[in-house]
């Protein structure tokens, strides 16, 4: 199974989607990365693991294993998949801490990514992110 962040890193996104020339192919990409995310169980996809903010349905699920915080993911949109592929490889396998600290809106800028989003999917983007930093803070 591909864990995010453990088997595709950030840094495996950033130089891949540096290779595309225009943002039609970057999209296809980010797609298909959405196509990689394991399946959350039916089960998972509770009021509880809702994400608030998302114009689309989003799920997000989390487990502390040996000091490190791993989320599953889901969404019944295809690009919104991706988007959570591409914040899953900067959180996955980090510990609380480096959840809490890290610098996504650095990670978001060399992406070059919420300028080529609409404004409500950039919101849900964040509103995604807001929710895995809670659940770092959480586990401090």
């Amino acid at each position: 199974m591909t864990e995010f962040g453990v088997d595709v890193s950030a840094e495996d996104i950033v130089d891949t989607l540096s290779f595309f020339d225009d943002w039609e192919e970057r999209y296809k990409y980010i797609i298909d990365l959405g196509k990689e995310l394991p399946p959350l169980a039916e089960s998972a996809k509770t009021e509880q693991n809702l994400v608030r903010g998302c114009q689309s349905q989003v799920w997000l699920d989390s487990q502390l294993r040996e000091g490190k915080l791993y989320f599953v993911a889901d969404s019944d949109a295809f690009i919104v998949k991706g988007l959570l592929a591409i914040v899953l490889a900067a959180y996955n396998g980090k510990s609380a801490a480096q959840v809490a600290d890290y610098d996504i809106d650095a990670y978001f800028d060399e992406l070059n990514l919420l300028s080529h989003l609409s404004s409500t999917r950039g919101n849900g983007l964040k509103a995604m992110v807001q929710r895995i930093q809670n659940e770092g803070r959480a586990a401090l």
